[in-house]
């Protein structure tokens, strides 16, 4: 059989896509579902491998099969390609499933089938803490003065080295306090432990965390995120989303007002910053989507982090934007380029309400203001309340402001503290 009749037949066999995930489904609502969709109005088949939660026609409207949270690489891999996919997509998080899925990608590879996420050494590089500092400052971008800390060493296992908890406070002394330790793995701000001062670095030092961290100032401003999603050769920036405020004390991800809005000035500053995260990009061969984590200070972007997957403002920037990123995955795996760039166009506000939403309060928030997502949000197995997005076009901050202040006299919701925030944004 000649090479050209073997292209002939690969072009006619019917794509089967699957999408790997490992939180719930829900949290990619409602563009998991609008990709999905498109591509079986395409002759695309879809199925659904995930490890966590449930997930229903209105969640995926594809096949769906419910994986062994323990699962392997390879059994995945297998899961897989016995499945008869023709390409993959990950759309998992966090960054240790990232890792998870960029294993399966060695093994699909292997057997003909191309998987969209982040090449394995680049993706282990990135999830490193440590590792991904060296690579921003390799590229020109600003980070967090720091130092690694090693847990076998403060722990005293394997090699002896007596004056290395010395070593760890004379290198908090040159950076100066207050300190965040921050384990080299972890991520959605899990681990985190505040040092803000000697005292709070010897407790440390007494009972150092079971794994190795980097310690790191605290750097002061507005937290942001941005995803990036393409390939080498052609990357689609996402807007910039704020998610809340830096400062010496670890906060939970989801705890701020996060929105996607005009900020001319930072959008500006953040240019530079895009140019050179590109191209980081490029020099990695990301493929597919990586997570930025930045700290806005007013005068320059702090990186704090480049995490190897979709992000957990992803739907909030789609939303902005009115772009899918699941549809720009599933693109790349059909080999369609990504079109770069996405734009602004909307608001976008993301908040957690900590209770669960009534019916009744569900449905009147979608009556007056325009719902993206209204969702459980749940993280390791614990349910958090509701994460709520919406979205408005520029010049309907007043009448949205409006519908809130009214929603909240009638049914309680949202509460008065992120009304206020809400307001504030909108009506400064």
């Amino acid at each position: 059989m000649t090479a050209q009749i073997q292209k002939q037949q690969k072009r006619m066999q019917r794509q089967k896509l699957a999408f790997l995930r490992s939180v719930a489904i829900q949290r990619a609502d409602p563009y998991v579902q609008q990709a999905a969709r498109a591509l079986a109005e395409q002759g695309v088949e879809t199925m659904l491998f995930h490890t966590h939660g449930e997930a229903g026609d209105e969640d995926f409207p594809g096949g769906r099969r419910h994986v062994d949270p323990d699962v392997t690489p390879a059994e995945l891999a297998g899961l897989v390609a016995d499945w008869g996919a023709t390409a993959a997509v990950s759309v998992s998080l966090p960054c240790e499933n990232a890792v998870r899925d960029a294993t399966v990608r060695e093994l699909l590879d292997a057997r003909g089938i191309p998987t969209v996420v982040t090449p394995l050494a680049a993706t282990l590089s990135l999830v490193d803490k440590w590792e991904t500092k060296q690579l921003l400052l390799r590229a020109g971008l600003d980070v967090p003065r720091g130092f690694r800390a090693d847990s076998d060493l403060l722990a005293g296992r394997g090699l002896g080295v007596p004056a290395y908890p010395d070593a760890v406070r004379a290198e908090a002394r040159r950076i100066g306090y207050p300190l965040l330790s921050k384990p080299i793995w972890d991520s959605t701000s899990m681990g985190i432990r505040a040092l803000p001062d000697p005292a709070a670095l010897d407790a440390y030092l007494a009972d150092p965390p079971a794994v190795s961290a980097v310690v790191e100032e605290c750097v002061s401003g507005d937290l942001c995120s941005v995803d990036i999603v393409g390939g080498p050769g052609g990357y689609r920036v996402l807007p910039l989303c704020w998610t809340g405020r830096a400062g010496p004390e670890p906060v939970f991800t989801f705890a701020d007002l996060r929105w996607c809005g005009p900020r001319p000035e930072a959008d500006a500053a953040f240019e530079p910053v895009a140019r050179k995260l590109v191209a980081l990009c490029e020099e990695l061969g990301v493929f597919g989507s990586v997570n930025v984590d930045m700290i806005y200070t007013g005068s320059r972007f702090v990186v704090l982090e480049v995490n190897p997957r979709i992000g957990g403002a992803t739907t909030l920037s789609c939303a902005a934007s009115g772009t899918n990123t699941f549809t720009a995955l599933a693109d790349l795996a059909l080999g369609r380029p990504v079109p770069a760039p996405a734009r602004r166009t909307h608001w976008a506000i993301e908040f957690l309400s900590p209770e669960r939403l009534t019916d009744t309060a569900r449905t009147e928030l979608r009556d007056r203001v325009d719902v993206v997502t209204a969702h459980e949000l749940v993280i390791d197995d614990t349910s958090h309340g509701d994460i709520v997005v919406l979205t408005l076009a520029d010049g309907e901050e007043r009448q949205t402001v409006k519908a809130l202040t009214e929603l909240r006299a009638a049914r309680g919701f949202p509460r008065e503290e992120i009304l206020g925030k809400i307001r504030d944004l909108l009506t400064p």
